[in-house]
């Protein structure tokens, strides 16, 4: 370990694998910066940047995730000492999320899809993550699975983006079409009212009412992937659309479906949630770094705190950790954040 290297910022602090952070750090000597190593867990990071007192670093797979080590490392023996970093554990791969996993209220299971590519039949479309980490099959039958939410009675409900419907599940895995012709139905999301309100990605926002009556409530810009839905601390109703755009906004709806931009300035914005100091994260694009990003309680601040590629979804377990999901694995990022709570 040597004084004359250091570690003077590791952002963000967390991240998944194959994220890009920025490792800041100064040296005494003038050594070529080329001789440099970013350690991760002992592991070499791959650098797609480096200069004088800056890395660009991808993060490893490593062994043994959760709180790990950062160390800048020279080809000559110097080391730096190790700054703490965060990294996500993988709960499971193989998947194919398009929105917000979702933990049941009943008993902290974490349920995602296999969505698939529209019109595609897979065997299996959603599956439960126990909390012991058990994988196991749970549904087959809801072509284009979207966005899975839970109402304040702890009923499942389930979107897809293939047939514009909603679906009640029951604990016995029995499914009721529980509203229709909602277009491109993609983003779902409950009011304290327990109205649940889905996004048709061509411009449509639905009210629906506890018996499955829909009415169009609002109108948004159309998105090019999907609505991400979420209603904050305020009982307003945040909204996420995805454009051909890399300066995209968050929106926010009042309780009469007024329109105002809440946060500008991000690149793809997906999956959407709060925590219970009124926060909002964010799977998207900041200032050209892809993660999860939060936007503070008035819209007017975003820092990036959790580094990962092709993120977009994320939910807060009742443990207060972080799930990140990305377009194919879901992983636990131990940030001890404690998300809102629908009752």
């Amino acid at each position: 370990m040597s004084d004359s290297l250091q570690i003077t910022r590791v952002d963000p602090g967390a991240g998944i694998a194959g994220g890009e952070v920025r490792v800041e750090y100064k040296k005494a000597s003038r050594q070529d910066p080329r001789e440099l190593e970013i350690l991760f867990d002992g592991k070499a990071a791959h650098l797609t940047a480096l200069g004088r007192g800056r890395a660009l670093a991808l993060i490893p797979d490593v062994d043994e995730a959760a709180q790990i080590e950062v160390v800048a490392a020279s080809r000559n023996g110097e080391a730096s000492a190790p700054a703490a970093f965060i990294a996500g554990e993988k709960l499971a791969g193989g998947l194919h999320p398009v929105a917000n996993p979702a933990f049941a209220p009943t008993d902290g299971s974490l349920y995602v899809t296999r969505s698939g590519s529209r019109g595609e039949h897979v065997p299996v479309s959603v599956f439960r993550i126990a909390p012991d980490g058990t994988v196991e099959d749970f549904l087959s039958d809801i072509m284009n699975p979207t966005t899975i939410a839970f109402d304040r009675t702890d009923r499942m409900f389930i979107t897809s983006r293939f047939d514009g419907t909603v679906y009640r599940i029951t604990p016995d895995r029995d499914i009721t079409a529980f509203a229709s012709d909602l277009g491109v139905a993609t983003g779902m999301a409950f009011n304290r009212s327990g109205d649940m309100f889905v996004g048709d990605r061509g411009g449509t926002i639905y009210r629906i009412n506890e018996i499955g009556e829909a009415r169009p409530w609002a109108e948004h810009e159309p998105s090019v992937s999907a609505y991400h839905l979420a209603f904050g601390p305020d009982d307003a109703l945040y909204v996420a659309g995805p454009t051909a755009s890399s300066f995209d906004s968050i929106t926010r709806f009042d309780e009469a479906g007024r329109a105002s931009t809440f946060h500008h300035g991000l690149g793809r914005p997906q999956g959407l949630a709060f925590d219970r100091e009124g926060n909002l994260y964010v799977a998207a694009s900041l200032r050209g770094r892809r993660g999860i990003v939060r936007v503070s309680p008035d819209g007017s601040r975003a820092d990036l705190i959790v580094a990962g590629m092709n993120l977009v979804g994320l939910a807060f377990s009742r443990e207060g950790h972080l799930v990140v999901a990305t377009n194919e694995a879901v992983y636990r990022v131990r940030l001890r954040i404690k998300g809102t709570l629908l009752r």
